[in-house]
């Protein structure tokens, strides 16, 4: 259980951010603080603001007693917001490491996880008033069917779109055991893991908001980076990564091009990494969850250069 609590790509992201010990950083995605926990080793006068909307986040922040470290509870969609409330406009680095959490995972009570049975929650933010439970037995089939095929790839998620609608007829669906009882009817022999993880996801994404939320994190960051500052990010979605690689590339989240009167492309960001950084092969072999990991760094232009 131990390699949930190890940040993926560490050195990576941290060569990425390109610190400097008076800089001032933002980690959107404290969770265990494991990244935090590294950016405030090589900070000296600098200051690091750490974004995260869970409560649990709060009690690993607690060992860090340093002037230096802020940790906002707040999702990281409000970024720009949180920040300017700190007295924070400009920024030399974001990290954003888009994996769940491992106490959110390794918690039975959260649902996230197909490994134990409890109420389907999957709230990232406990205070919201949309759960799993939510999706899966209020979504139309419609509704869920795009779901499933989007966020988790579900080979065959209109047929279980249906199944799901129509088992929920008889009585709500409100336990991972109910849920998992349903998909494994329509699971590969031997694949069964595989297709649990993928629904799971699906549904975990819908209820966050998390393709949402991302798209109004990077739309920010061209405003709350300085001329210079760097954005990291890893993903661990092709769709994450997609959105990312667009906004770095484009300048816009789904790809379109704008430009200027002479016909440059207007974008704030120029990407340092032309592909994605990967994790090593050793460090797939310790830490599984690196396996999917996709790494991305951009620098924000300057205002004087093309």
């Amino acid at each position: 259980m131990s390699e949930y609590h190890k940040p993926v790509m560490l050195q990576e992201c941290l060569e990425g951010l390109a610190i400097r010990p008076d800089g001032v950083y933002v980690d959107v995605t404290f969770g265990g603080g494991g990244h935090s926990k590294a950016i405030l080793q090589q900070l000296e006068e600098g200051k690091l603001y750490a974004f995260d909307q869970d409560e649990q986040a709060r009690a690993n922040a607690k060992d860090i007693d340093q002037r230096s470290f802020t940790l906002i509870a707040s999702n990281f969609r409000y970024m720009k917001r949180y920040l300017k409330m700190h007295g924070v406009t400009q920024v030399d680095g974001i990290l954003a490491d888009l994996g769940v959490s491992s106490h959110q995972i390794d918690d039975p009570e959260r649902g996230f996880s197909t490994r134990f049975d409890g109420d389907l929650d999957m709230r990232m933010d406990l205070s919201s008033n949309t759960s799993a439970q939510t999706v899966i037995n209020t979504y139309s089939e419609s509704e869920l069917h795009r779901i499933l095929g989007m966020y988790g790839e579900v080979r065959n998620a209109k047929t279980l779109a249906s199944a799901i609608v129509s088992e929920r007829i008889n009585q709500p669906i409100n336990t991972v055991a109910e849920f998992k009882s349903i998909l494994n009817r329509y699971a590969k022999r031997g694949k069964e893991f595989r297709y649990y993880a993928q629904v799971f996801q699906a549904i975990r994404m819908e209820v966050n908001e998390e393709m949402k939320a991302l798209e109004e994190m990077l739309e920010q960051t061209a405003e709350v980076l300085a001329d210079g500052g760097r954005l990291v990010v890893m993903s661990y979605h092709s769709l994450e990564d997609r959105m990312v690689k667009n906004f770095i590339n484009k300048g816009k989240i789904h790809g379109e091009v704008e430009k200027d009167f002479y016909g440059n492309v207007l974008k704030p960001l120029h990407g340092i990494t032309r592909k994605p950084v990967v994790a090593t092969t050793e460090e797939v072999k310790e830490n599984n969850r690196a396996r999917s990991a996709k790494l991305r760094i951009a620098e924000k232009k300057s205002m004087t250069s093309n």
